[in-house]
């Protein structure tokens, strides 16, 4: 049997299997679920109710500027006339009515029932300031060039860096990307190793590698693994994409595509990097029960570079310590596509950080062989590592 065709027959079986499986497929719709469910909170939580606002008495001369006063601060109001104060206060009790404003501009009385929406309430105060301020002009008969100067004088905001107005949505688009490598990652190469040990409990892996050598079972495994955590990656991408575009809760950056299709590109590198690892720690266990012991010193790094990255890289996206992590092939596929979402990776770092994960992904390929071929056999009690290494 050729090596081409011993590992196209264990990637095939693997990738047959958990496709097929129902892990693969809950997994699957419940991200799509979550994201859906994502999409539809943010859409109902975006639908800001407008405040219905009652005018009685004097107050109802206040209805334009106060609708313009609380346009200008971003508050939706419904303003309506009600025809007495008794009448309005009832409908303030009964919830039909956010608030009751009576009296005149200058000193107006608002009635809620528990508490006044902060915008409702700044615009209100803008009016009695505007309306304080007109009568003192009148009393003091100034200019109207003068006391127009001095109404609209303000603050001369001069930046010393353009601002990128996409720059929330590259954060968020980063967070998620971050988020998505690093569970697809940990998730698949975990299941690599959970195969590793099976087969070594069952003692299924005697019989295989009476026909193929060590290296090929585990590359095939390896391989048909990664193809079907890449479909799922895939698959998320372009619902999130989907949902994305159709809904209007997020707004894309121009990167977004990009960004997403680079996102597929480094799963396959990480995967590679930390299936190889977790596959090899899993050859050093006979039993489940003593994998996860085994695999949690793995585990643990692309959770420590995803919380580094929210820490360090979101608020100061250029800092020095996330550029050097970045280019840390254990950390490059979580941190590497969030710098390039927000824009912050020159092309010198990324063509870099591929190099330097390739180099990564042979040196530790060849080390986990080894220990791989010398563990897998080897039942009883756990393997430490420097016996396998050493063990011929």
């Amino acid at each position: 049997m050729t090596t081409t065709h011993a590992i196209g027959l264990v990637a095939g079986r693997e990738f047959t299997t958990r496709l097929r499986s129902r892990s693969f497929v809950v997994s699957t719709v419940l991200i799509l679920a979550v994201l859906a469910a994502y999409v539809v909170l943010f859409t109902f939580i975006g639908k800001e109710s407008a405040a219905k606002i009652g005018l009685t008495g004097q107050a109802t001369a206040m209805s334009q500027p106060l609708a313009a006063a609380a346009a200008q601060l971003g508050k939706q109001v419904q303003i309506s006339t009600v025809d007495n104060e008794d009448d309005g206060k009832q409908q303030v009790h009964d919830g039909k009515l956010d608030v009751l404003v009576e009296g005149p501009l200058g000193s107006p009385t608002a009635f809620v029932k528990s508490s006044l929406d902060p915008a409702l309430k700044s615009a209100l105060d803008q009016l009695v300031r505007a309306q304080a301020i007109q009568g003192l002009i009148a009393q003091s008969q100034l200019p109207p060039a003068t006391v127009s100067a001095a109404q609209n004088a303000k603050v001369i905001v001069t930046p010393l860096e353009q601002q990128d107005p996409e720059q929330g949505s590259r954060i968020a688009l980063s967070l998620v990307t971050g988020v998505v490598l690093m569970i697809s990652i940990m998730a698949f190469g975990t299941a690599v190793a959970q195969g590793v040990v099976e087969e070594k409990s069952s003692r299924v892996v005697e019989i295989l590698l009476a026909t193929i050598r060590p290296w090929q079972l585990l590359a095939g495994k390896i391989l048909g693994i990664g193809v079907v955590g890449l479909i799922q990656v895939a698959i998320i991408a372009a619902a999130g994409l989907t949902l994305a575009n159709t809904s209007g809760v997020y707004t894309l950056p121009t990167v977004a595509v990009g960004t997403i299709l680079g996102a597929l590109g480094w799963y396959v590198l990480g995967f590679f990097l930390y299936a190889a690892l977790l596959a090899a720690a899993g050859s050093l266990v006979s039993r489940q029960e003593e994998l996860q012991s085994a695999i949690t010193p793995i585990s643990i790094l692309p959770t420590l570079a995803f919380v580094v990255g929210v820490n360090l890289l979101i608020p100061n996206p250029t800092n020095t310590i996330s550029t050097v992590l970045s280019l840390f092939p254990l950390f490059t596929p979580t941190l590497m596509p969030a710098r390039i979402a927000l824009g912050v990776a020159p092309t010198w770092q990324v063509v870099l950080a591929v190099v330097l994960m390739i180099a990564a992904i042979v040196a530790v390929t060849w080390l986990a062989g080894r220990i791989y071929r010398n563990a897998v056999l080897q039942t009883g009690g756990r393997v430490r590592v420097l016996d396998a290494l050493r063990t011929s």
